[in-house]
Protein backbone atom coordinates (compact mmCIF):
# COMPACT_ATOMS: atom_id res chain seq x y z
CA UNK A 1 0.00 0.00 0.00
CA UNK A 2 1.77 3.08 -0.88
CA UNK A 3 1.76 6.38 1.51
CA UNK A 4 1.98 8.87 -1.86
CA UNK A 5 -0.88 9.99 -4.38
CA UNK A 6 -1.76 13.05 -5.76
CA UNK A 7 -5.27 12.60 -4.67
CA UNK A 8 -6.42 14.92 -2.01
CA UNK A 9 -8.30 18.23 -1.34
CA UNK A 10 -5.79 20.08 0.51
CA UNK A 11 -7.53 22.91 2.70
CA UNK A 12 -9.95 20.24 4.20
CA UNK A 13 -7.04 18.20 5.03
CA UNK A 14 -5.15 21.32 6.25
CA UNK A 15 -8.44 22.61 8.15
CA UNK A 16 -9.23 19.07 9.97
CA UNK A 17 -5.49 18.93 11.01
CA UNK A 18 -5.66 21.78 12.87
CA UNK A 19 -8.99 21.29 14.56
CA UNK A 20 -7.77 17.72 15.41
CA UNK A 21 -4.66 19.38 16.95
CA UNK A 22 -6.50 21.57 19.36
CA UNK A 23 -8.82 18.72 20.23
CA UNK A 24 -5.89 17.52 22.01
CA UNK A 25 -6.01 19.93 24.59
CA UNK A 26 -9.20 18.95 25.61
CA UNK A 27 -7.23 15.96 27.47
CA UNK A 28 -5.27 18.10 29.38
CA UNK A 29 -6.53 20.12 32.47
CA UNK A 30 -8.81 21.71 33.48
CA UNK A 31 -10.58 19.67 30.72
CA UNK A 32 -9.18 16.07 31.68
CA UNK A 33 -11.00 14.43 28.31
CA UNK A 34 -8.36 11.79 28.53
CA UNK A 35 -9.94 10.32 25.12
CA UNK A 36 -9.20 13.21 23.04
CA UNK A 37 -5.40 12.57 22.89
CA UNK A 38 -6.26 9.74 20.61
CA UNK A 39 -8.10 11.31 18.74
CA UNK A 40 -6.09 13.89 18.45
CA UNK A 41 -2.97 11.50 18.01
CA UNK A 42 -5.14 9.36 15.65
CA UNK A 43 -6.06 12.61 13.42
CA UNK A 44 -2.26 13.32 13.16
CA UNK A 45 -1.29 9.84 11.79
CA UNK A 46 -4.50 9.71 9.43
CA UNK A 47 -4.52 12.69 7.57
CA UNK A 48 -0.52 12.59 7.05
CA UNK A 49 -1.12 8.88 5.33
CA UNK A 50 -1.25 8.68 1.23
CA UNK A 51 -0.34 12.18 0.85
CA UNK A 52 3.17 13.97 -0.81
CA UNK A 53 5.87 14.42 1.21
CA UNK A 54 5.46 18.64 0.94
CA UNK A 55 1.37 17.83 1.59
CA UNK A 56 2.20 15.93 4.59
CA UNK A 57 4.78 18.59 6.43
CA UNK A 58 1.83 21.09 5.76
CA UNK A 59 -0.50 18.92 7.60
CA UNK A 60 1.67 18.01 10.46
CA UNK A 61 2.75 21.73 10.80
CA UNK A 62 -0.88 22.98 10.83
CA UNK A 63 -1.47 20.41 13.52
CA UNK A 64 1.33 21.20 15.50
CA UNK A 65 0.24 25.10 15.40
CA UNK A 66 -3.75 23.92 16.45
CA UNK A 67 -2.18 22.33 19.32
CA UNK A 68 0.24 24.52 20.77
CA UNK A 69 -1.55 27.99 19.96
CA UNK A 70 -4.30 26.30 21.54
CA UNK A 71 -2.70 24.87 24.33
CA UNK A 72 0.29 27.45 25.24
CA UNK A 73 -1.73 30.92 24.75
CA UNK A 74 -1.75 31.86 28.49
CA UNK A 75 1.99 32.49 27.95
CA UNK A 76 0.50 35.87 26.31
CA UNK A 77 -1.24 36.46 29.22
CA UNK A 78 2.42 36.78 31.40
CA UNK A 79 4.56 38.35 28.20
CA UNK A 80 1.36 41.21 27.49
CA UNK A 81 1.29 42.03 30.81
CA UNK A 82 4.56 42.53 32.08
CA UNK A 83 6.90 42.51 29.41
CA UNK A 84 6.23 46.36 28.59
CA UNK A 85 6.31 45.47 24.82
CA UNK A 86 4.06 46.56 22.57
CA UNK A 87 0.80 44.52 21.80
CA UNK A 88 2.11 43.58 18.56
CA UNK A 89 5.65 42.50 19.38
CA UNK A 90 4.05 40.34 22.05
CA UNK A 91 2.28 38.99 19.86
CA UNK A 92 4.90 38.25 17.20
CA UNK A 93 6.97 36.41 19.73
CA UNK A 94 4.07 34.18 20.47
CA UNK A 95 3.79 33.43 16.97
CA UNK A 96 7.50 32.72 16.94
CA UNK A 97 7.41 29.89 19.69
CA UNK A 98 4.29 28.59 18.38
CA UNK A 99 6.09 28.34 15.15
CA UNK A 100 9.11 26.95 16.95
CA UNK A 101 7.15 24.10 18.59
CA UNK A 102 5.16 23.08 15.22
CA UNK A 103 7.91 22.13 13.92
CA UNK A 104 8.74 18.92 16.10
CA UNK A 105 5.01 17.45 14.44
CA UNK A 106 6.16 17.79 11.42
CA UNK A 107 10.20 16.36 11.89
CA UNK A 108 8.43 13.59 12.98
CA UNK A 109 6.44 13.22 9.85
CA UNK A 110 9.20 13.76 7.56
CA UNK A 111 11.01 10.93 9.14
CA UNK A 112 8.06 8.58 9.16
CA UNK A 113 8.04 9.29 5.60
CA UNK A 114 11.36 9.20 4.77
CA UNK A 115 12.46 6.24 6.62
CA UNK A 116 8.89 4.02 6.45
CA UNK A 117 7.13 5.28 3.43
CA UNK A 118 5.78 1.81 2.52
CA UNK A 119 4.43 -0.94 5.15
CA UNK A 120 1.13 0.53 7.06
CA UNK A 121 1.23 -1.76 9.63
CA UNK A 122 5.52 -0.77 10.74
CA UNK A 123 4.68 3.20 10.03
CA UNK A 124 1.89 3.44 12.91
CA UNK A 125 2.47 0.77 15.46
CA UNK A 126 6.44 0.27 15.40
CA UNK A 127 8.42 3.28 13.69
CA UNK A 128 5.69 6.12 14.74
CA UNK A 129 6.30 5.68 18.73
CA UNK A 130 9.97 5.39 18.12
CA UNK A 131 10.28 8.63 16.11
CA UNK A 132 7.85 10.58 18.91
CA UNK A 133 9.48 9.48 21.56
CA UNK A 134 12.92 10.62 19.64
CA UNK A 135 11.52 13.85 18.33
CA UNK A 136 9.66 14.99 22.16
CA UNK A 137 12.88 14.21 23.90
CA UNK A 138 14.45 16.85 21.45
CA UNK A 139 11.96 19.23 22.18
CA UNK A 140 12.22 18.71 25.92
CA UNK A 141 16.41 19.42 25.96
CA UNK A 142 16.87 22.15 22.97
CA UNK A 143 17.58 25.56 23.84
CA UNK A 144 16.87 24.60 26.99
CA UNK A 145 13.55 22.79 26.20
CA UNK A 146 10.12 22.90 26.86
CA UNK A 147 8.46 19.59 27.22
CA UNK A 148 5.12 21.13 27.77
CA UNK A 149 1.98 19.25 27.16
CA UNK A 150 3.29 15.84 26.82
CA UNK A 151 0.52 13.29 25.83
CA UNK A 152 1.36 10.44 28.83
CA UNK A 153 0.00 13.55 31.60
CA UNK A 154 -3.32 13.04 30.12
CA UNK A 155 -3.86 9.81 31.81
CA UNK A 156 -2.98 11.39 35.27
CA UNK A 157 -6.89 9.81 35.65
CA UNK A 158 -7.09 7.68 32.32
CA UNK A 159 -6.89 4.07 32.48
CA UNK A 160 -2.94 3.89 31.72
CA UNK A 161 -1.83 5.97 34.49
CA UNK A 162 -0.47 2.74 36.30
CA UNK A 163 2.18 2.77 33.83
CA UNK A 164 3.50 5.55 35.19
CA UNK A 165 5.29 4.29 38.50
CA UNK A 166 6.60 1.45 36.55
CA UNK A 167 8.31 3.52 33.40
CA UNK A 168 6.95 6.74 33.67
CA UNK A 169 5.04 9.16 31.77
CA UNK A 170 7.06 9.02 28.73
CA UNK A 171 6.48 5.57 28.72
CA UNK A 172 2.39 6.07 28.31
CA UNK A 173 2.99 8.78 25.76
CA UNK A 174 5.00 6.10 23.84
CA UNK A 175 1.86 3.30 24.37
CA UNK A 176 -0.16 6.27 23.34
CA UNK A 177 1.10 6.59 20.12
CA UNK A 178 0.45 2.74 19.11
CA UNK A 179 -2.47 2.88 20.08
CA UNK A 180 -3.44 5.83 17.78
CA UNK A 181 -1.83 4.24 15.47
CA UNK A 182 -3.89 0.54 15.52
CA UNK A 183 -6.99 2.90 15.12
CA UNK A 184 -5.44 4.13 12.27
CA UNK A 185 -4.78 0.88 11.15
CA UNK A 186 -8.22 -0.33 11.83
CA UNK A 187 -10.01 2.32 9.97
CA UNK A 188 -7.45 2.13 7.04
CA UNK A 189 -7.87 -1.96 6.53
CA UNK A 190 -10.97 -3.10 8.19
CA UNK A 191 -9.29 -5.61 10.20
CA UNK A 192 -10.98 -5.99 13.62
CA UNK A 193 -7.44 -7.56 15.05
CA UNK A 194 -6.18 -4.41 15.18
CA UNK A 195 -8.79 -3.21 17.41
CA UNK A 196 -8.85 -5.85 19.31
CA UNK A 197 -5.02 -5.59 19.74
CA UNK A 198 -5.70 -1.93 20.73
CA UNK A 199 -8.20 -3.34 23.79
CA UNK A 200 -5.65 -5.70 24.67
CA UNK A 201 -3.15 -3.58 25.11
CA UNK A 202 -4.96 -1.65 27.50
CA UNK A 203 -6.44 -4.74 29.63
CA UNK A 204 -2.52 -5.83 30.17
CA UNK A 205 -1.76 -2.95 32.07
CA UNK A 206 -5.46 -2.82 33.80
CA UNK A 207 -3.51 -4.82 36.85
CA UNK A 208 -1.04 -2.72 37.27
CA UNK A 209 -3.46 0.04 39.16
CA UNK A 210 -4.26 -2.12 41.94
CA UNK A 211 -0.07 -2.13 42.68
CA UNK A 212 1.33 -0.22 45.21
CA UNK A 213 5.10 0.36 45.10
CA UNK A 214 5.37 2.31 48.07
CA UNK A 215 4.87 2.18 51.63
CA UNK A 216 3.08 4.30 54.12
CA UNK A 217 4.83 5.68 57.31
CA UNK A 218 1.99 7.03 59.36
CA UNK A 219 4.25 7.33 62.32
CA UNK A 220 5.83 9.94 60.91
CA UNK A 221 2.89 12.03 60.18
CA UNK A 222 3.34 15.71 59.82
CA UNK A 223 1.05 18.95 60.11
CA UNK A 224 1.60 20.95 56.90
CA UNK A 225 0.50 24.72 56.35
CA UNK A 226 0.40 26.11 52.64
CA UNK A 227 -0.26 29.54 53.02
CA UNK A 228 -1.58 30.95 49.58
CA UNK A 229 -1.71 35.17 49.97
CA UNK A 230 -2.93 35.82 46.48
CA UNK A 231 -0.34 39.04 45.90
CA UNK A 232 -0.03 40.46 42.43
CA UNK A 233 3.21 39.50 40.37
CA UNK A 234 2.94 42.76 39.21
CA UNK A 235 3.03 44.73 42.52
CA UNK A 236 5.36 42.48 44.44
CA UNK A 237 8.94 43.81 43.17
CA UNK A 238 7.80 47.70 44.18
CA UNK A 239 9.66 48.34 47.17
CA UNK A 240 6.23 50.44 48.28
CA UNK A 241 4.52 46.86 47.99
CA UNK A 242 7.16 44.87 50.45
CA UNK A 243 5.68 45.79 53.45
CA UNK A 244 2.06 44.47 52.86
CA UNK A 245 3.14 41.19 51.28
CA UNK A 246 4.88 40.81 54.24
CA UNK A 247 2.12 41.41 56.32
CA UNK A 248 -0.11 39.66 54.35
CA UNK A 249 1.96 36.14 54.81
CA UNK A 250 2.86 36.80 58.75
CA UNK A 251 -1.03 37.55 59.24
CA UNK A 252 -2.10 34.43 57.11
CA UNK A 253 0.81 32.88 59.06
CA UNK A 254 0.01 33.52 62.74
CA UNK A 255 -2.74 31.47 63.79
CA UNK A 256 -0.54 28.02 62.62
CA UNK A 257 2.54 28.75 64.63
CA UNK A 258 3.12 26.83 66.91
CA UNK A 259 0.05 24.13 65.92
CA UNK A 260 1.87 22.64 63.12
CA UNK A 261 5.38 21.64 61.96
CA UNK A 262 5.59 23.29 58.85
CA UNK A 263 4.25 26.36 57.30
CA UNK A 264 5.40 27.13 53.39
CA UNK A 265 5.19 30.16 51.65
CA UNK A 266 5.36 30.03 47.47
CA UNK A 267 8.01 31.20 45.08
CA UNK A 268 9.41 34.47 45.89
CA UNK A 269 6.77 35.39 48.48
CA UNK A 270 9.96 37.67 50.18
CA UNK A 271 9.58 40.11 47.64
CA UNK A 272 13.16 40.90 48.37
CA UNK A 273 16.90 40.11 47.89
CA UNK A 274 17.77 37.54 51.18
CA UNK A 275 20.45 39.61 52.01
CA UNK A 276 18.07 42.79 52.75
CA UNK A 277 16.20 40.91 54.98
CA UNK A 278 18.20 39.18 57.61
CA UNK A 279 16.58 41.49 60.45
CA UNK A 280 13.72 40.11 59.12
CA UNK A 281 14.04 36.75 59.12
CA UNK A 282 16.19 36.66 62.45
CA UNK A 283 13.16 37.81 63.91
CA UNK A 284 11.39 35.18 62.63
CA UNK A 285 13.52 32.53 63.21
CA UNK A 286 13.58 33.26 66.78
CA UNK A 287 9.88 32.94 67.33
CA UNK A 288 9.40 29.64 65.31
CA UNK A 289 12.43 28.09 67.03
CA UNK A 290 10.73 28.51 70.14
CA UNK A 291 6.96 27.50 69.46
CA UNK A 292 8.43 24.87 67.13
CA UNK A 293 7.52 25.68 63.80
CA UNK A 294 9.86 25.90 60.66
CA UNK A 295 8.71 28.58 57.64
CA UNK A 296 10.08 27.39 54.07
CA UNK A 297 9.98 29.93 52.06
CA UNK A 298 11.06 31.58 48.40
CA UNK A 299 13.34 34.37 48.56
CA UNK A 300 15.45 35.87 46.29
CA UNK A 301 19.61 35.52 46.89
CA UNK A 302 22.39 37.63 45.08
CA UNK A 303 25.83 37.41 46.85
CA UNK A 304 29.66 37.38 44.96
CA UNK A 305 30.60 34.13 44.28
CA UNK A 306 34.05 33.53 42.76
CA UNK A 307 34.55 36.89 41.96
CA UNK A 308 30.92 36.80 40.14
CA UNK A 309 27.89 38.73 41.05
CA UNK A 310 25.31 35.71 41.52
CA UNK A 311 21.37 35.89 41.51
CA UNK A 312 19.35 32.84 42.99
CA UNK A 313 15.97 32.24 43.34
CA UNK A 314 16.23 30.24 46.08
CA UNK A 315 14.04 27.96 48.94
CA UNK A 316 15.12 28.56 52.36
CA UNK A 317 14.29 26.82 56.03
CA UNK A 318 13.60 29.37 58.76
CA UNK A 319 13.02 28.35 62.82
CA UNK A 320 14.56 24.91 61.52
CA UNK A 321 15.52 22.77 64.69
CA UNK A 322 17.69 23.96 67.39
CA UNK A 323 20.45 25.93 64.98
CA UNK A 324 19.56 29.61 64.17
CA UNK A 325 19.02 30.79 60.76
CA UNK A 326 22.19 31.96 59.01
CA UNK A 327 22.93 33.41 55.81
CA UNK A 328 25.57 31.07 55.03
CA UNK A 329 23.76 28.07 55.54
CA UNK A 330 24.09 25.36 53.24
CA UNK A 331 20.23 24.09 53.77
CA UNK A 332 18.51 25.90 50.83
CA UNK A 333 17.67 25.01 47.39
CA UNK A 334 18.74 27.40 44.29
CA UNK A 335 16.90 26.91 40.86
CA UNK A 336 18.69 25.04 38.59
CA UNK A 337 16.41 24.96 35.40
CA UNK A 338 15.93 28.70 34.36
CA UNK A 339 12.75 29.88 32.34
CA UNK A 340 13.91 31.50 28.80
CA UNK A 341 13.50 35.04 28.82
CA UNK A 342 12.04 35.09 32.37
CA UNK A 343 14.80 34.17 34.17
CA UNK A 344 17.82 34.19 31.89
CA UNK A 345 18.28 35.56 27.97
CA UNK A 346 19.44 33.72 25.55
CA UNK A 347 21.70 35.66 23.07
CA UNK A 348 21.66 38.24 25.54
CA UNK A 349 24.03 40.27 23.39
CA UNK A 350 22.22 39.81 20.54
CA UNK A 351 19.03 40.87 22.01
CA UNK A 352 20.13 43.93 24.51
CA UNK A 353 19.38 46.49 21.61
CA UNK A 354 15.64 45.12 21.00
CA UNK A 355 15.06 44.68 24.94
CA UNK A 356 16.82 48.02 25.78
CA UNK A 357 14.69 49.70 22.75
CA UNK A 358 11.21 49.08 25.00
CA UNK A 359 13.08 49.14 28.35
CA UNK A 360 12.40 45.78 29.44
CA UNK A 361 13.96 44.76 32.15
CA UNK A 362 14.91 41.04 32.32
CA UNK A 363 16.50 39.67 35.11
CA UNK A 364 19.36 37.38 34.98
CA UNK A 365 19.62 34.66 37.19
CA UNK A 366 22.57 32.34 38.02
CA UNK A 367 22.04 28.14 37.79
CA UNK A 368 22.24 26.10 41.06
CA UNK A 369 23.76 22.62 40.59
CA UNK A 370 21.91 20.08 38.90
CA UNK A 371 22.01 17.65 41.56
CA UNK A 372 21.66 19.31 45.30
CA UNK A 373 21.17 18.41 48.63
CA UNK A 374 17.67 17.45 50.00
CA UNK A 375 15.97 20.31 52.26
CA UNK A 376 16.47 19.12 56.64
CA UNK A 377 13.20 20.55 57.24
CA UNK A 378 12.09 19.53 61.13
CA UNK A 379 13.62 15.80 60.93
CA UNK A 380 11.96 15.10 57.15
CA UNK A 381 13.65 15.32 53.77
CA UNK A 382 12.57 17.45 51.61
CA UNK A 383 13.28 17.02 47.72
CA UNK A 384 12.42 20.58 46.24
CA UNK A 385 12.18 22.05 42.92
CA UNK A 386 10.67 25.79 41.89
CA UNK A 387 7.86 26.20 39.38
CA UNK A 388 8.39 24.94 35.86
CA UNK A 389 11.36 22.19 37.54
CA UNK A 390 8.76 19.91 38.07
CA UNK A 391 8.06 18.94 34.72
CA UNK A 392 11.41 17.58 34.54
CA UNK A 393 10.79 14.29 34.82
CA UNK A 394 14.49 13.57 34.20
CA UNK A 395 15.90 16.18 36.83
CA UNK A 396 12.90 15.07 39.13
CA UNK A 397 14.48 11.38 39.38
CA UNK A 398 18.09 12.21 39.25
CA UNK A 399 17.42 14.43 42.29
CA UNK A 400 15.66 11.84 44.14
CA UNK A 401 16.86 9.91 47.31
CA UNK A 402 15.33 6.90 49.15
CA UNK A 403 15.54 9.05 52.19
CA UNK A 404 13.02 11.56 50.79
CA UNK A 405 10.06 11.68 52.58
CA UNK A 406 8.00 14.44 50.29
CA UNK A 407 8.57 16.39 47.17
CA UNK A 408 7.70 19.70 47.73
CA UNK A 409 6.84 22.61 44.96
CA UNK A 410 6.77 26.25 44.73
CA UNK A 411 5.45 28.68 42.03
CA UNK A 412 3.54 31.35 41.43
CA UNK A 413 1.06 31.16 38.34
CA UNK A 414 -0.22 34.30 38.94
CA UNK A 415 1.78 35.46 36.13
CA UNK A 416 -0.51 33.50 33.85
CA UNK A 417 -4.22 34.49 35.43
CA UNK A 418 -7.21 32.59 34.88
CA UNK A 419 -6.10 30.51 32.04
CA UNK A 420 -5.34 26.93 31.34
CA UNK A 421 -1.70 27.58 32.62
CA UNK A 422 -1.65 26.74 36.58
CA UNK A 423 -4.35 23.43 35.43
CA UNK A 424 -2.01 22.13 33.46
CA UNK A 425 1.01 22.64 35.70
CA UNK A 426 -0.81 21.28 38.58
CA UNK A 427 -1.69 17.91 36.59
CA UNK A 428 2.43 17.72 35.98
CA UNK A 429 3.13 17.55 39.32
CA UNK A 430 0.60 14.88 39.85
CA UNK A 431 2.97 12.75 37.83
CA UNK A 432 5.82 13.24 39.16
CA UNK A 433 4.51 12.18 42.42
CA UNK A 434 2.80 9.13 40.91
CA UNK A 435 6.38 8.44 39.05
CA UNK A 436 8.40 8.31 42.53
CA UNK A 437 5.50 7.32 44.63
CA UNK A 438 5.62 10.13 47.34
CA UNK A 439 3.85 13.09 48.62
CA UNK A 440 3.85 16.66 46.61
CA UNK A 441 3.16 19.59 48.50
CA UNK A 442 2.45 21.85 45.96
CA UNK A 443 2.56 25.73 47.16
CA UNK A 444 1.60 28.54 44.58
CA UNK A 445 0.77 32.24 45.38
CA UNK A 446 -2.73 32.85 43.99
CA UNK A 447 -3.38 28.78 43.13
CA UNK A 448 -3.74 26.29 42.74
CA UNK A 449 -2.05 25.17 46.04
CA UNK A 450 -2.69 21.54 46.69
CA UNK A 451 -1.55 18.72 48.84
CA UNK A 452 -1.07 15.49 46.39
CA UNK A 453 -0.82 12.05 47.87
CA UNK A 454 1.66 9.50 46.07
CA UNK A 455 -0.77 8.08 44.08
CA UNK A 456 -1.04 11.16 42.55
CA UNK A 457 -4.29 12.08 43.65
CA UNK A 458 -4.99 15.80 44.91
CA UNK A 459 -6.46 15.49 48.48
CA UNK A 460 -6.26 19.07 49.42
CA UNK A 461 -6.50 21.95 47.69
CA UNK A 462 -7.64 26.25 48.33
CA UNK A 463 -9.60 27.49 45.46
CA UNK A 464 -7.64 30.00 43.14
CA UNK A 465 -6.92 33.46 42.85
CA UNK A 466 -8.46 33.70 47.19
CA UNK A 467 -6.13 34.48 50.61
CA UNK A 468 -6.08 31.38 52.75
CA UNK A 469 -4.41 28.80 53.94
CA UNK A 470 -3.95 25.02 53.65
CA UNK A 471 -3.56 22.68 56.84
CA UNK A 472 -3.67 18.97 56.45
CA UNK A 473 -1.76 15.72 57.94
CA UNK A 474 0.37 14.46 55.93
CA UNK A 475 1.87 10.97 55.77
CA UNK A 476 5.28 10.29 54.48
CA UNK A 477 5.81 7.49 52.59
CA UNK A 478 8.93 5.12 52.08
CA UNK A 479 10.18 2.80 49.17
CA UNK A 480 11.57 3.03 45.21
CA UNK A 481 9.05 3.04 42.61
CA UNK A 482 10.12 0.85 39.76
CA UNK A 483 10.83 4.12 37.86
CA UNK A 484 12.76 5.76 40.50
CA UNK A 485 14.89 2.97 40.22
CA UNK A 486 15.92 3.42 36.69
CA UNK A 487 13.90 6.67 35.40
CA UNK A 488 13.78 6.73 31.66
CA UNK A 489 15.94 4.36 31.02
CA UNK A 490 13.07 1.53 30.53
CA UNK A 491 11.33 3.46 28.03
CA UNK A 492 14.65 4.33 25.85
CA UNK A 493 15.33 0.20 26.13
CA UNK A 494 11.69 -0.32 24.58
CA UNK A 495 12.47 2.63 21.87
CA UNK A 496 15.37 0.22 20.86
CA UNK A 497 13.67 -2.94 21.08
CA UNK A 498 11.09 -0.85 18.68
CA UNK A 499 13.80 -0.14 16.47
CA UNK A 500 15.16 -3.80 16.39
CA UNK A 501 12.02 -4.98 15.48
CA UNK A 502 12.22 -2.04 12.43
CA UNK A 503 15.68 -2.91 11.31
CA UNK A 504 15.00 -6.71 11.02
CA UNK A 505 11.99 -6.09 9.25
CA UNK A 506 13.68 -4.12 6.67
CA UNK A 507 16.03 -6.76 6.11
CA UNK A 508 14.12 -9.29 5.55
CA UNK A 509 12.44 -7.24 2.96
CA UNK A 510 15.58 -6.68 1.40
CA UNK A 511 16.64 -9.97 1.18
CA UNK A 512 13.51 -11.04 0.03
CA UNK A 513 14.11 -8.13 -2.80
CA UNK A 514 17.54 -9.60 -3.15
CA UNK A 515 16.30 -13.20 -4.20
CA UNK A 516 13.56 -12.31 -6.49
CA UNK A 517 16.51 -10.30 -8.25
CA UNK A 518 18.90 -12.99 -8.66
CA UNK A 519 15.66 -15.44 -9.67
CA UNK A 520 14.91 -12.48 -12.42
CA UNK A 521 18.96 -12.75 -13.43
Amino acid sequence: MTLVTENYHPWSRVCLAFVTGAVGILSFSPYDYWLASLISLSGLQALTLNCTARYASVIAFTWGLGFFSTGIHWIYISINMFSGLPAIANMFLMVILTTYLSLYPLIFINLLNILCPQSLFLRLIVVSPVLWQITEFLRGCIMTGFPWLQFGYTQINGPLKGIAPLMGEEAITFLLVILSGLIVYTIQTRQILAAVSAIILVLLQWPLHSMTWFILVPERTVDVSLVQGNTLPLLKWDGNYLSRTLNTYTRLSAPYVGNVSMIIWPESAIPDLEGNQQDFLKDIDAQLRILGTTLITGIIDARFENNNYCMYNTIIAIGNGTHPYSYLSRNRYRKSHLVPFGEYVPLASFLHSLTSCFKVQISTFSRGEYIQPHLQVAGYNLMPVLCYEVILTQRMRDNFRLETDFLLTMSNDAWFGDSNGPWQHLQMARMRALELGRPLLYSTNNGITAIINATGKVTHTIPQFKSDVLTAKVIPTAGLTPYARVGNYGIWAVTLLFSFIWLISIARVSMGYAKMCRKDF
